[in-house]
């Protein structure tokens, strides 16, 4: 769907919006908010942040964080946005859903924590003049945009020279499969090719279903927009790991990692 007209991706983001809402009250895991003794250990210096599911992001990334400009891009829930403004960021949170940044002011909140929070859309960061930043941290989230290659365009524009983003990424693999086919029989056959669009995929009553019960639309990006688009902008890639899903019902737990974490300065 990249390249969709401006109506269809404000429709997209309009029900993405939605859904992470329902999400917050759902409980979803990406909208609980950081626990007292994770923002403790991160004024100790402590901190422990996740890109993608289960695995940590490495402190080397993300050097002398005290005093740095952080972008938490797509990232609210309260998680790596507080974490990082207790261990001394200076952060700014974007996210497409209210209730989402709201979890981030309730921990800031409790814990007497300094950071901005903003509304918008993670393609199009207009907002902020160029080289606002220091570090963008994007966990986990440009599933949810029909188009990834303006994310990086804009990450790329907001962070100074020698700036570092950090981000992580699904991997397209997981959009091949027929998941209902599974449920049923136990049977993982490919159905769909990539790239993948819930809202081409999914049949009227499919798309209905979801939007009834709060669940977001997702795309699966090939590799070539989410790692050769991060270097067609003009990034460097540093650093670059794989983790698996922690879901325990994942049929593919067993057979790859399904997530990537990759690490990217602008020279």
């Amino acid at each position: 769907m990249k390249g969709g007209s401006k109506e269809n991706i404000m429709n997209i983001r309009q029900h993405n919006r939605f859904a992470w809402d329902k999400q917050v009250e759902k409980g979803n895991r990406w909208t609980i908010p950081a626990s007292p003794e994770e923002i403790s250990a991160a004024r100790r210096g402590e901190w422990r942040i996740v890109l993608t599911p289960t695995r940590p992001v490495p402190h080397e990334w993300l050097p002398d964080l005290p005093g740095k400009r952080v972008l938490c891009l797509a990232s609210g829930g309260g998680q790596q946005a507080p974490i990082l403004a207790a261990a001394g960021a200076q952060v700014t949170v974007l996210d497409n859903s209210p209730k989402q940044l709201a979890q981030d002011r309730l921990v800031a909140e409790r814990e007497s924590l300094i950071l901005a929070t903003v509304e918008g859309d993670m393609a199009d960061l207009s907002m902020f003049a160029d080289q606002s930043f220091d570090y963008i941290v994007h966990p986990v989230s440009n599933i949810f945009v029909p188009d990834v290659r303006p994310v990086w365009r804009e990450a790329f524009r907001v962070l100074r020279h020698g700036g570092i983003m950090v981000s992580g990424i699904t991997n397209p693999v997981v959009y091949l499969f027929d998941y209902a086919l599974w449920e049923k029989s136990g049977v993982l056959q490919v159905k769909y090719r990539l790239p993948y669009a819930d809202p081409e995929q999914l049949s009227e009553d499919e798309r209905r279903r979801y939007r009834e019960e709060g669940m977001p639309f997702e795309f699966g990006h090939t590799l070539e927009d989410q790692i050769g688009g991060q270097l067609a902008v003009g990034f460097i890639l540093t650093g670059f790991y794989e983790d698996y899903d922690d879901e325990d019902d994942s049929p593919l737990r067993e057979f790859l990692p399904t997530f990537i974490a990759t690490r990217a300065v602008k020279p």
